[in-house]
């Protein structure tokens, strides 16, 4: 192994718990598929401590227009909102954009 290499590794920093599952929220929530259909459902892994998840949910509760549902049974939420002003616009063009593609002519 090359000296940079091992100077790449030795200066990695590792995440905290609470940083990992701000990371994995954020992109289950910016995820396209997601921001299409306008919900979400992010499921508590074993690795989510108490602490990280509580403090992540508390966050999101505080966020205006996020409907929040608890899914007990499986330790999951999740989450809906509707469309910003926008967002309304820009499905519009994405809609008549749609409507105007003609097949390919082979």
């Amino acid at each position: 192994m090359g000296v940079m290499q091992q100077q790449k590794e030795q200066q990695r920093v590792e995440l905290t718990g609470i940083e990992r599952l701000n990371l994995r929220v954020s992109n289950m929530i910016n995820h396209p598929v997601a921001q299409v259909q306008r919900w979400v459902t992010i499921h508590r892994l074993d690795t989510d401590g108490e602490r990280e998840w509580e403090e992540v949910m508390s966050v999101l509760s505080e966020v205006d227009g996020i409907e929040m549902t608890f899914n007990d049974e499986n330790e999951s939420v999740t989450l809906r909102w509707e469309p910003s002003p926008g967002d309304a616009h820009q499905v519009e063009a994405q809609d008549e954009f749609m409507s105007a593609e003609e097949p390919a002519p082979f």
